[in-house]
């Protein structure tokens, strides 16, 4: 195995994994290692990988030729996709090691684990020899000393942990997509997953909550205190924040409602009004809207605005004064092709569209994904009696809408596919 002979482990997550032709099968999310009696350090069997689909899957450490902090290559291009499942006697190092609380012998030092290193023997045999700790000071102001200790010197690796803190398990997520995040968070027994979700920031939380399954959103959001709740509740998105609360009791949508800012709260006490399955339930109240008389080139820097998402910007939406939904009359829209092909000082009243009938709140689901078929759209306005533009349905709306209520629960989508990857399988 051309390899170095110690390894740590948490560089490797996120690591990507190609097969043998250099193709990139997945990306490392953990090591597996089996424990073993007396005092030997835990044998380390294989890495957890995820492939496309968040499938996560096993590969044996003897099928691995190279492992380094750039990259795994495997010796086969042979993979089992069958869904990987932690054996009672194994552990997985990052999900249950890092920020462990622990004791260093022969002082009994408190310290906390910051990563493990596996070393390979010459026999082959990787194990978990090595582990990095951080000195507890006690201090507020001041960090301990980071020391590299023998396994068998330190205490409190197995069983149970009491409590952790959440730090270097999130250095390890923090580069992950919010969807790759969720369904880290997923794979995380209640506890540490609801403490972890707890110590990211309001924004990137709001991101993973709305790629989590419903049951997941709802007890991290429980889990919060009250007020934090409510911060992040703003940050979602309001059809998102809309669904969310959708779940919960009418007492307590109305406590969390009151706690947020007016403006969003109202936004979204708007969109809990429609009826579930119509374009006024799954349409986003905060689409790119411009008056008639902006310019292409002011239409063209505000679709660049990096928080939007690729649908919502796909386009803008024209309309008569004010500009926050429910505007004034809607005109029409503009894709954002047309506004590439137009001179930038040119008026968005000269090249704005509106030969495509908009929704109304109470266009059904089914109707909805069939004008947008039609028309190859990514988005549709949807207007009011008064023709004022309320809102907009984009394309991962009705993806969201469309598939099986726990299409985001990983267990609950393999339960449903079955798993046909029990063999080994050529990638």
């Amino acid at each position: 195995m051309s390899t170095p002979t110690r390894v740590y482990i948490a560089r490797l997550a996120g690591v990507a994994v190609f097969d043998p032709n250099g193709d990139q099968v997945g990306r490392v999310r953990d090591a597996v290692a089996r424990l073993r009696a007396g005092q030997r350090p835990p044998e380390v069997v294989g890495l957890v990988a995820e492939m496309p689909m968040r499938r996560r899957i096993f590969l044996s450490i003897n099928r691995i030729t190279s492992i380094d902090a750039e990259a795994v290559v495997l010796g086969s291009g042979t993979l089992n996709l069958r869904r990987f499942e932690k054996r009672p006697n194994e552990l997985l190092v990052l999900q249950e090691l890092l920020d462990r609380r622990v004791q260093v012998q022969p002082e009994g030092r408190a310290a906390t684990v910051v990563d493990v290193a596996m070393e390979c023997s010459r026999s082959g045999e990787w194990s978990l020899a090595r582990v990095a700790v951080r000195e507890q000071t006690g201090r507020l102001a001041r960090r301990g000393n980071l020391h590299q200790v023998e396994w068998d010197n330190v205490r409190g690796l197995s069983g149970v942990a009491d409590t952790r803190g959440t730090a270097n398990l999130l250095a390890v997520l923090e580069d992950m997509r919010p969807a790759d995040l969720a369904n880290a968070l997923q794979d995380l027994p209640d506890r540490r997953r609801n403490e972890v979700a707890a110590a990211l920031d309001d924004q990137l939380l709001a991101d993973v909550l709305s790629e989590l399954p419903e049951h997941d959103q709802v007890e991290i959001l429980a889990a919060l205190d009250r007020e934090r709740a409510a911060d992040v509740l703003e940050e979602m998105d309001p059809d998102d924040a809309a669904d969310l609360l959708g779940e919960l009791s009418p007492p307590d949508q109305d406590v969390l409602l009151d706690l947020m800012e007016p403006d969003e709260a109202d936004s979204v006490r708007q969109l809990l009004k429609y009826t579930p399955g119509t374009a006024g339930s799954v349409m986003t109240s905060e689409p790119v809207i411009l008056p008639p008389d902006a310019t292409v080139a002011e239409a063209l820097a505000r679709i660049r605005e990096p928080q939007l998402s690729p649908a919502v910007a796909a386009q803008v939406f024209v309309t008569r004064a004010p500009m926050t939904t429910p505007t004034g009359r809607y005109l029409g829209m503009v894709h954002f092709q047309r506004l590439l092909r137009e001179p930038p000082a040119d008026i968005l009243g000269g090249v704005v569209v509106n030969d495509i009938d908009p929704l109304r709140p109470t266009t059904p689901l089914p109707e909805i994904t069939r004008r947008m078929a039609t028309y190859d759209l990514v988005a549709m306005p949807v207007i009011d009696r008064n023709n004022r533009l309320v809102g907009a349905v984009t394309v991962d709306d009705v993806l969201d809408h469309s598939l099986p209520r726990d299409w985001r629960d990983r267990d609950a989508v393999m339960s449903t596919n079955g798993d046909p990857a029990t063999e080994d399988t050529d990638v």
